[in-house]
Formats: structure tokens, C-alpha cells, sequence
């Protein structure tokens, strides 16, 4: 958290770990303490929260492909909530789609990173979203 304020103090953003940058500035030097802690609160969070966006939109983009190669052409990708993806899987190929869409999202860093603590993806599914939890 330190390091984190004193880059976004000196520098006027923050940055996610595929580089992507979110600006702070001129609410990072404000003097009014409310404005400013409300901005180094966010600032905070940005590279966290950030990363995690910029992983599951690499999952995104690449499971199309990655359901087409494994002949899986009759499961959709319906919806993004947060960190989950929603998908239309016809009955009894859940366990098969589980599999992709579980290597997909455990792989989004690569190659662009390497991570130091693996990813850990749940799958779960049933006849509506509140169900597959």
C-alpha cells in the first residue's frame, strides 16, 4: 500500500500488472483531505481490482476459440458478474466445458505473465445462475 500511494503521489496514476493505467491526478494532491484520501482509498484498489478486470476480459476474448477447438460450438458465453462468466452449456457436456472454460481462465495472464500464486477457478452449473453457486 505504501509503494503504491508513494508511485501514484509522485507519478499521478497506477498501473494493473498488464500495465494498463488508471489517473489519479489532480484528486491525489488535492488538499483537501477528503478529496485526497478518497483518491488514494481508490488508488489503493486500482491495481487489484484492475488486474483482476484485465484477466477475465483475456479469458473473454480468447474462449470462443478455445470452445470451438475442443468442438464445444453449442456452448455461449452469455455474461460477465465481476470475476464470473456465465455460460449456455447444452445438458451433458457441462463436465467438457467445465474443463475448457476452467484452463482458460487459470492461463488468461500467459504468456503476457507468468503469476506467482496460480489462479484458482471455480465451475459450477445447474439450471439457473443462483444455482450453479
Amino acid at each position: 500500500m505504501d509503494y503504491t500511494l508513494n508511485f501514484v503521489r509522485q507519478n499521478g496514476y497506477t498501473k494493473t500488472l498488464f500495465g494498463r493505467k488508471t489517473h489519479f491526478y489532480p484528486n491525489i494532491r488535492s488538499p483537501n483531505p477528503s478529496i485526497r484520501g478518497g483518491a488514494e482509498r481508490a488508488a489503493i484498489n486500482a491495481p487489484i481490482q484492475g488486474t483482476s478486470a484485465d484477466l477475465i476480459k483475456r479469458a473473454m476474448a480468447r474462449m470462443d476459440d478455445a470452445l470451438a477447438e475442443a468442438g464445444l460450438d453449442g456452448v455461449r458465453m452469455l455474461l460477465q458478474v465481476h470475476d464470473e462468466l456465465v455460460f449456455e452449456v447444452p445438458d451433458g457436456r457441462e463436465e467438457e466445458a467445465a474443463a475448457v472454460v476452467r484452463r482458460v481462465m487459470e492461463t488468461a495472464a500467459e504468456p503476457a505473465l507468468k503469476l506467482d500464486v496460480p489462479l484458482d477457478v471455480e465451475v459450477g452449473w445447474g439450471e439457473h445462475w443462483g444455482a450453479a453457486h
